[in-house]
């Protein structure tokens, strides 16, 4: 009998000793931990670098939340799992849908398959927009699985979630969604998870609302990873395998006044060609508007007239600040994207700017600082910090940010 189990066709060990844990940063590029650190805010962080690995890795494109995270939990990018953003387009039926309902999944989580062997799963979300696609699979009627999200921790059940009554057994209130709190609270969560529950396998994954409106270095980013280390401090034990990485990073995308750097390419296309010729969809959208105003470094394109591919693509590569204009098959090949989720073209936006559909559809109404998102290339390069040197580390292949689990698992035998 193997000691293995394949799941999306990686190996991973069957069974191990202590508790492998990912973190996902959200939009946590290395400058912010770089500019912490400088401070001296994170000696927790710093300590259980100098005996593991601070690495730099690869997200999934687009860099978005919903794709990254599921990626992350699969241990494969897009075209394995099916979630390419979040938010996608179907042209049979003319419906723009979110991406957070697991009928849209195509491969098991890492849970669901260690959880079928037996392990005891632990899972705590931010926003509840993940909730349901990282526990799927999973049940909750034998205390071997717990599921939730800070944003709804006080519509959890046994049924649903595996714990009832969260915000009185963490001592902390339902947190305001838009705040550095409900990423605090996944983070305490985790804490009283791993002292009380004592799962085989838990996953963190925060929200990226202080690092959409403020810098590295800023005081108030500098307070959000003070505050992650403090918890680090408390999770960083002998008996667990930690792996801490991000979802995409994240750049500044405004002009000298303060407004939004966005190319508003339904507007340019409708323009050069004539209206509706092309459907801007931006896989960025969801939700949560008052982060990015649904501005964000990538977007596909449907055209009906399959025809004119070639022309809408010559005419996006006239427009200076972006950078990637693909058909789908060159993007989906590139990129490990599904063909049958994306437009028949895909583009990526320079460094300092994004990509809008119509000026009029954006509510831009809830960026009080100047924007910062992100979706393209440039804010692909996440951490990749282990508590632990990481064993067999092939150095001749580049590194994602979905082999954290991989890693995480190996490092608990």
């Amino acid at each position: 009998m193997s000691d293995n189990l394949e799941i999306n066709k990686r190996e991973y060990p069957s069974s191990f000793s202590k508790t492998a844990i990912v973190i996902c940063l959200d939009g946590s590029q290395k400058e912010y931990l770089e500019e912490a650190s400088k401070s001296n805010l994170t000696p927790n962080l710093d300590k259980l670098i100098s005996s593991g690995e601070n690495l730099l890795v690869h997200s999934a494109i687009p860099s978005f939340t919903n794709p990254n995270n599921i990626s992350i939990v699969t241990g494969q990018p897009s075209s394995v799992h099916g979630i390419c953003g979040n938010f996608f387009y179907t042209p049979e039926t003319g419906e723009e849908v979110m991406m957070n309902d697991p009928k849209y999944m195509r491969a098991p989580t890492i849970f669901e398959k260690f959880y079928n062997s037996g392990s005891k799963i632990a899972l705590v979300t931010a926003k509840d927009k993940l909730r349901t696609l990282l526990g799927n699979g999973l049940s909750f009627d034998d205390e071997r699985a717990i599921c939730f999200s800070a944003e709804k921790s006080d519509q959890a059940t046994k049924d649903l979630n595996g714990i009832d009554n969260v915000n009185d057994w963490l001592g902390m209130p339902v947190p305001e969604v838009y705040s550095e709190g409900l990423s605090e609270f996944v983070m305490a969560a985790g804490v009283k998870l791993l002292e009380e529950f004592k799962p085989n396998i838990m996953y963190l994954s925060t929200t990226d609302y202080i690092q959409h409106k403020y810098a590295p270095g800023n005081e108030t980013a500098n307070k959000f990873y003070a505050m992650f280390d403090k918890y680090i401090g408390l999770l960083n034990q002998e008996n667990v395998s930690i792996i801490i990485t991000a979802d995409h990073g994240m750049k500044p995308k405004s002009k000298e006044d303060g407004s939004p750097n966005a190319i508003f390419l339904q507007d340019y296309l409708d323009k050069k060609f004539e209206p509706n010729i092309a459907k801007v969809i931006l896989p960025i959208t969801d939700p949560y508007v008052v982060h990015h105003g649904s501005l964000g470094s990538f977007a596909t394109i449907y055209l009906e007239d399959k025809s004119k591919v070639a022309s809408v693509v010559n005419a996006i590569k006239e427009i200076k600040d972006i950078e990637v204009v693909l058909t789908k098959d060159e993007g989906c090949s590139t990129y490990n994207l599904p063909l049958d989720r994306m437009g028949d073209i895909i583009c990526m936006s320079s460094e300092f700017m994004t990509i809008g559909s119509s000026e009029d559809k954006h509510n831009l109404s809830g960026l009080n600082e100047p924007l910062r998102s992100h979706g393209g290339l440039h804010e692909r390069e996440v951490p990749f910090i282990s508590n632990l040197k990481l064993q067999n580390l092939d150095t001749s292949k580049q590194l994602y940010n979905y082999d954290a689990f991989y890693y995480a698992i190996n490092g608990a035998l």
